[in-house]
């Protein structure tokens, strides 16, 4: 094995063991990983990523929101920082790496430039950021939101979880300090760059280990509350009742019908559902659920909302239902600068790659209306993805780490 070759493999290796070490933290032991933001599982994977971050020689620090940063400093004083990174969070039972190949990435890039001895005069920073799923709290992509003051301070705090549990009071319990700074300025970041599993067949079917996303579709998040009146299962008609679980089901049934009048790809999910009092001989007289639209035009993501909206609003016989919007964002186009140097970068490396859109939503979109963005995919085995059998492959992960390397040293100026 040559030089080159064996890097290579002591890169892949070092990917595979820092994957396999976040994925043991995890509530769900041999059912997926499970790690909600601000969990134990949240804690001791954020003590594991800032440990690694001190290995490598970074500055650690949190934020007020807990996105953590590992900072390698550049020559330049005040200049602005390039980011790579993803999200640590999971969805329940889900897989290993969705959100952290992302974060390993940005940690191996930093190792890089550490062990060739590159200075940049722009600085390099790792980041790994909370609660991108939205699977603890409402919205998602809730630390890029925070960080780059999309989600306001105030209305950060006063989210709270199914059980009442606002963010504040969550941090604390795992000893993080919402006091600390949190919005960073867009004139403090000069580039994000982040690495996903595709979470799709296509590359895979390909045999392209490389995906370069040239855009991400925009998406919207809808609560919807259907409120009727509890009654006894036994003793109340049927002809009398207000039952607001039957009401939502006939809106949820609705809703694939809906996302195939839009067309153009449209899509709409109902991935959370909550019924109270949630008693097996009770009438429920409560049900919260999410409604997910996603389309790659704006024009098909408002109309979508339209739909759904009209719809809910149509719901009679005894019933009231209201909508919140607790996420709306336009469809996203990377950078082409840093879409240039990703494709320099994967012909310089004799790396097969193709332009691809995201289906999916990401933190890159939230960057991406505040500095140049640059996005890669890699293949998902059998195009499984939240779900305990997703997996991808630490070869094709060291090659979208190589490539970033050198489309960091050109960012950052290194030398």
């Amino acid at each position: 094995m040559n030089e080159t070759n064996a890097k290579k493999e002591q890169l892949r290796r070092r990917i595979e063991k820092h994957i396999e070490a976040i994925g043991e933290f995890t509530s769900t032991p041999g059912q997926g990983t499970t790690r909600l933001t601000y969990s134990e599982q949240d804690r001791q994977a954020r003590d594991y990523i800032k440990a690694t971050m001190r290995e490598y020689g970074l500055d650690v620090r949190e934020d007020g929101f807990g996105n953590i940063f590992g900072k390698l400093e550049g020559t330049i004083e005040g200049a602005p920082s390039v980011l790579i990174g993803s999200h640590f969070d999971s969805v329940p039972n889900g897989g290993s790496y969705d959100g952290p190949a992302g974060v390993v990435a940005g940690l191996e890039v930093a190792k890089l430039f550490r062990e060739n001895g590159l200075t940049p005069k722009y600085p390099l920073e790792a980041v790994a950021m909370i609660e991108e799923e939205g699977a603890r709290f409402a919205g998602g992509l809730m630390g890029s939101r925070a960080m780059l003051g999309v989600l306001g301070k105030e209305e950060f705090a006063a989210l709270a979880d199914k059980d009442g549990i606002t963010t504040v009071e969550a941090m604390k319990s795992i000893g993080l300090d919402p006091t600390l700074p949190g919005k960073r300025d867009k004139s403090e970041i000069k580039a994000f760059l982040e690495l996903h599993i595709e979470q799709g067949p296509i590359l895979e079917e390909e045999g392209i280990p490389i995906g370069i996303v040239e855009a991400i579709v925009g998406l919207a998040q809808l609560q919807v509350t259907v409120q009727g009146s509890a009654g006894h299962a036994g003793t109340t008609p049927m002809d009398r009742r207000a039952d607001a679980l039957v009401a939502a089901a006939k809106i949820v049934a609705k809703l694939p019908e809906l996302a195939e009048e839009q067309g153009n790809g449209t899509v709409i999910t109902t991935g959370r559902l909550n019924v109270f009092p949630n008693g097996a001989n009770v009438i429920p007289d409560k049900v919260v659920f999410t409604v997910d639209l996603r389309a790659g035009r704006e024009e098909d993501v408002q109309g979508a909302i339209e739909r759904t909206e009209a719809l809910i609003d149509s719901v009679r016989g005894g019933i009231g239902a209201t909508v919140e919007r607790q996420l709306y964002i336009r469809p996203k186009k990377m950078s082409d600068l840093v879409r240039g140097l990703l494709e320099e970068g994967s012909r310089a490396l004799g790396a097969a790659s193709r332009p691809m859109n995201s289906g999916a939503g990401h933190d890159a979109m939230v960057f991406s209306d505040f500095t140049d963005v640059g996005m890669l995919f890699i293949p998902s085995r059998a195009g499984l993805s939240h779900c305990p059998e997703e997996w991808s492959d630490g070869g094709d992960i060291a090659t979208a780490v190589e490539i970033f390397y050198e489309a960091a040293k050109k960012l950052t100026e290194a030398e």
